[in-house]
């Protein structure tokens, strides 16, 4: 059965990004063997993603994306990506990306249908995890979590969520990879 999952990085202290929206943090953590493996067998699980506009003008500018749009298919292939936003956001050239706001569940619904059977992924921020949590469309949180405290920045989730159900703990390089069920919202 798909799911709809948030993975992502995280500093010790619970922050996405640093204080900058950075994350040039993470990219000095050693992770363990097959790391690599580990990242093709997620994305082979993916067939739809979400990110919020943060995540993605830092994507875009890190990456150089709109220099070169041959990495976004490197990275996500053809898989379709909602970037919520209120602002004007430019396009990657060749990527499939809808530019979106409002509400979450309309746009969950035609995720999960592009997804067929594959998972839904939410790449962040943590305000937008947490709105599809609210609307009941959150299954599961797998966090990569790195020895690194940054003191402050983009929280990992910025809403209280309780009942977590820990489903594994994993031992990767420097970092260690937990995998939470997400239980449904009461009334959702």
């Amino acid at each position: 059965m798909p799911i709809t999952q948030y993975l992502t990085a995280t500093s010790l202290d619970g922050f996405i990004a640093d204080s900058e929206n950075s994350l040039e943090w993470l990219f000095a953590v050693e992770q363990g063997e097959g790391a690599d493996d580990d990242w093709n067998s997620f994305m082979g699980q993916v067939g739809a993603m979400a990110m919020g506009a943060t995540t993605y003008r830092w994507v875009l500018e890190h990456e150089q994306l709109l220099e070169h749009p041959e990495k976004w298919q490197e990275y996500y292939a053809d898989r379709p990506c909602w970037v919520f936003t209120h602002r004007d956001l430019p396009a990657i050239p060749g990527a499939d990306l809808r530019f979106v706001h409002g509400d979450v569940v309309p746009v969950h619904d035609e995720m999960r249908a592009a997804a067929g059977e594959r998972n839904v992924w939410l790449m962040g921020g943590g305000a937008l995890v947490a709105s599809f949590h609210e609307a009941g469309r959150l299954d599961e949180i797998r966090l990569n979590v790195a020895p690194v405290t940054l003191g402050g920045g983009a929280p990992l989730l910025p809403r209280r969520i309780e009942g977590l159900r820990l489903r594994s703990v994993r031992e990767n390089g420097q970092m260690v990879d937990l995998v939470y069920d997400v239980p449904a919202e009461e009334g959702s």
